[in-house]
């Protein structure tokens, strides 16, 4: 790939996949009952990251995406790390809010940890399984690859964000009742959004005229160039 190559939309898509994963961290402090699913909040957003993930390896590869992974990463640190030196800092005298900060965000940190450890697992896992089928398909059946990276790279991300962010906190009973939710609603979702995921990934390619197989990429997810 050229190095120097300007894509028209990768700024406006990796500042929106960022946004994504900052709001469902904060979202993820409330659990929700909705039908029969038991969930944090952050999943009602959190599936859009999937499908940015998916449209980012798709068309621009590996090498591309994983600098954007780590533009979220250290996003969601900054973010973890500032909502713990606020809620350590003196309240002014005057501002009586200081609990509710505490009870809304306190937990917010352990549940940036657990995504950060999550989110390394999940990303590079689903992009290296749709890179690699990509590469095994020849380009073809775009929906065996963003299925299947989806179910391993989501299988990733729920068990170990929800066993790291809730384990001791809620019951087992509930932790349980959180993951299987989780799961199962993010790869409805997904599976839900496919058809538009299609479009989308269509149209960026001619858009950006490109459509990036990973023959000689270093999947090293640890090298940034």
């Amino acid at each position: 790939m050229d190095k120097q190559r300007n894509y028209k939309l990768i700024t406006l898509i990796a500042v929106a996949f960022v946004a994504v994963l900052m709001i469902s961290n904060i979202a993820s402090t409330k659990i929700l009952n909705l039908w029969f699913f038991t969930f944090d909040g952050g999943t009602i957003l959190f599936p859009l990251s999937y499908i940015f993930g998916d449209v980012m390896t798709e068309v621009y590869g590996y090498r591309q995406s994983r600098k954007i992974i780590w533009m979220g990463f250290g996003a969601i640190f900054l973010m973890a790390a500032v909502i713990m030196i606020v809620g350590r800092l003196p309240s002014a005298t005057n501002r009586p809010y200081q609990q509710d900060y505490q009870h809304i965000l306190w937990l917010t940190p352990r549940i940036v940890l657990a995504s950060l450890i999550a989110y390394f697992a999940w990303e590079f896992s689903n992009s290296y399984i749709l890179a690699k089928i990509k590469i095994w398909m020849k380009g073809k059946k775009l929906r065996v690859r963003t299925i299947w990276s989806t179910l391993v790279g989501e299988l990733f991300d729920t068990v170990i964000f929800i066993m790291i962010a809730f384990s001791g906190v809620f019951s087992t009973d509930m932790v349980i009742a959180i993951m299987v939710s989780n799961y199962i609603f993010k790869v409805g979702v997904e599976v839900l959004f496919t058809p538009l995921t299609y479009v989308i990934i269509h149209k960026l390619k001619k858009i950006e005229h490109e459509d990036y197989y990973d023959y000689d990429t270093n999947f090293n997810p640890l090298k940034i160039e």
